[in-house]
């Protein structure tokens, strides 16, 4: 008989059975210690440190920029302001991969080279989480195409935003500049706190002069996102200080008259107001249109611009530095009066041409070329002023001197910038004895005196300069550092006023008649312009010579190429007895003064007649009152 085998054995399966009780156990109560004491870590140990990651993931706090300040004329006119404009941005921190992304941009929306390019020297100095723009002035089709395929392009938003805009297009782009995307340079200069969430900034012009008091300072904003990072709500907000709106000076009227006057001539035009340094117009042509550098100018539209022969950047009123020519010679006939070198009466001969003593060079008189001959045998001060004698104001520089003639000429902002409130404004030159030595290093000829004598040689202006002289002209020693600038909110802003040129009054209205003459007289080199005049003007014609005329050759002007042609310029002040404005012209190539002052009786007649500012106590009324009487009579 078979043993009997025990197919169970309890007590040993008992104590298995217990002894995996006891393990499990264990486990258990090791993992639920070690989630126990995981959560004692998160919720208890560090629960300010991941609740402040957690508001740090959940709420953002980002900047507000401030409205930038918008630009008036004197009269409200306005010239530069904010419009709603819509870009597209791209967060660098959400995007996985940033050369997919613009791919996928590129196939929905028109991104080109610059584009991309600018945005990737912007990404590369901002940090990961700011919003960076790769596109500017989004369509209507564009934002659309934006928001249906939103779902696709994590860290992609169209922003809203204020756009800089300038609805006089290219009549005020050489005074108010432009604002620009923030260059590596300017980011190194400015505020980063206050310019955060700022893209642009002025570059030139009164926007950059101003930027200070046009950008303002930069709110922040609190708000909750969610976690593809879009705002689901403003939590807190400290508005943003937007930028002080400014008034100027200027007049959009005259402004439009200065410009359309010159036409396609290459030249400027600057008016002031004698009484205050305000500038009421400042013209430079050929212009361009501001609006196309707000947002960064494309690639075409800036080598259009920079390689254009006429060059319409550049600013010709600022930066134009010019021979005045014969606009400078009642400063001199002024000097030569407060030096004692002549008097009104002192005549000097003259047959049409100059010579030094011991010196068989020839210096011709303007005349000379036309008549052989000069303006008659003797020419007294008025005469050489009124028919702009080149023989009178040699043997005047000859028996002034060169240093003499500086230290004249400086104090009326000659060889020095003006002051203006704007930008690029360059000094010109106003040559001495020790400018030469120092900069030349060499020694001053006496012939040198004689071509600065007439506003040639070494002797440069700008446009500004030679209104800003005309200034001190027109009030007889008082002017001021030329501001744009009038009003700042409702603050009054007045021109800083220079020190005094003192020269005896009677001085003073000899120079100031004989540059009446000019326009009034009957050999006046400006008396075209007066027909049917109803106030009286002063002036001086110039006609800059730009190439050499060696010692026996004739300048003819009918054989001269157009931009090979002398400059003509012409400087003057009206009412003369009660002067309200001052202008200065200049046209490159424009042959003589007389040719270009049609264009300063347009600004004049602008100013003084379409504004009304003749007022009936000023020539006006002394014009009406004297035919009056004449017809009385």
């Amino acid at each position: 008989m078979a043993e009997q085998v025990a197919l169970k054995d309890p007590y040993t399966e008992k104590r298995i059975y217990g002894a995996r009780t006891i393990f499990a156990a264990l486990v258990v109560f090791a993992l639920l210690s070690l989630l126990m004491a995981r959560y004692f870590s998160l919720q208890i140990t560090q629960h300010e440190t991941y609740r402040t990651q957690s508001d740090r993931n959940r709420v953002q706090l980002q900047p507000v920029p401030p409205k930038r300040g918008l630009i008036y004329d004197r009269n409200g006119v306005l010239l530069a302001e904010n419009r709603a404009s819509y870009s597209l941005t791209i967060i660098k921190e959400q995007v996985e991969d940033l050369d997919q992304t613009i791919g996928l941009l590129q196939d929905l929306i028109n991104i080109d080279d610059d584009h991309i390019k600018k945005y990737r020297r912007l990404v590369s100095r901002s940090r990961p989480y700011s919003s960076v723009p790769l596109k500017l002035k989004l369509s209507p089709e564009e934002i659309a195409i934006i928001s249906v395929n939103r779902y696709r392009l994590p860290g992609v938003d169209v922003d809203a935003q204020l756009a800089r805009h300038y609805p006089q297009g290219e009549l005020f782009a050489h005074v108010l500049g432009y604002v620009g995307r923030i260059n590596e340079a300017e980011q190194l200069q400015i505020d980063e706190v206050n310019y955060s969430g700022t893209n642009e900034i002025g570059k030139i012009g009164l926007e950059k002069y101003y930027e200070d008091i046009l950008h303002g300072k930069v709110g922040y904003q609190n708000v909750e996102t969610n976690a593809r990072g879009r705002v689901l709500r403003v939590l807190e907000r400290t508005n943003p200080e937007p930028g002080a709106d400014l008034t100027l000076h200027l007049d959009a009227h005259v402004q439009k008259v200065a410009h359309e006057a010159l036409g396609d001539e290459r030249g400027a035009v600057v008016a002031i107001d004698p009484r205050t340094g305000g500038i009421i117009a400042m013209a430079s042509t050929p212009s361009f249109d501001a609006n196309l550098f707000v947002g960064g100018i494309s690639t075409k539209d800036y080598s259009r611009l920079r390689d254009s022969i006429d060059l319409p950047l550049f600013n010709r009123a600022l930066q134009g530095q010019y021979p005045p020519a014969s606009t400078v010679k009642p400063h001199y006939g002024l000097a030569g009066l407060h030096y004692g070198v002549i008097t009104p009466q002192s005549k000097v001969r003259d047959p049409g041409w100059y010579k030094l003593p011991n010196d068989d060079r020839m210096y011709r008189d303007w005349t000379w070329q036309k008549k052989k001959r000069g303006h008659g045998t003797f020419v007294d001060l008025e005469q050489s002023i009124v028919e702009s004698c080149d023989t009178y104001f040699y043997d005047l520089a000859y028996n002034m001197g060169i240093d003499r003639m500086h230290d004249f000429m400086a104090p009326f902002g000659f060889g020095s910038k003006t002051g203006v409130d704007n930008t690029n404004e360059r000094s010109g030159l106003l040559p001495s004895k020790d400018w030469k030595r120092i900069y030349k290093r060499s020694t001053w000829y006496h012939g040198e005196t004689l071509s600065v004598g007439i506003g040639q040689g070494y002797l440069l202006a700008t446009p500004m300069q030679l209104a800003a002289s005309m200034v001190a002209m027109a009030n007889r020693g008082k002017h001021f550092a030329p501001r744009f600038l009038k009003r700042l909110g409702d603050e009054e802003i007045t021109a800083p006023e220079l020190p005094m040129i003192e020269v005896e009054a009677e001085h003073w209205e000899a120079v100031t008649h004989a540059m009446e003459e000019v326009v009034h007289g009957r050999k006046g080199t400006a008396n075209r312009i007066n027909r049917g005049l109803k106030y009286r003007i002063a002036g001086k014609t110039g006609s800059a010579q730009i190439i050499g005329i060696g010692q026996d050759e004739v300048y003819d002007e009918e054989q001269v190429a157009k931009r090979k042609k002398d400059h003509g310029l012409f400087v003057a002040f009206a009412p003369v007895k009660d002067p309200k404005i001052v202008v200065a012209i200049i046209v490159e190539n424009g042959v003589h003064g007389s040719w270009v002052s049609p264009i300063a009786r347009k600004v004049f007649d602008a100013y003084l007649l379409d504004q009304g500012m003749l007022e009936e106590n000023t020539d006006a009324g002394l014009i009406a009152q004297a035919a009056a009487e004449s017809a009385t009579e």
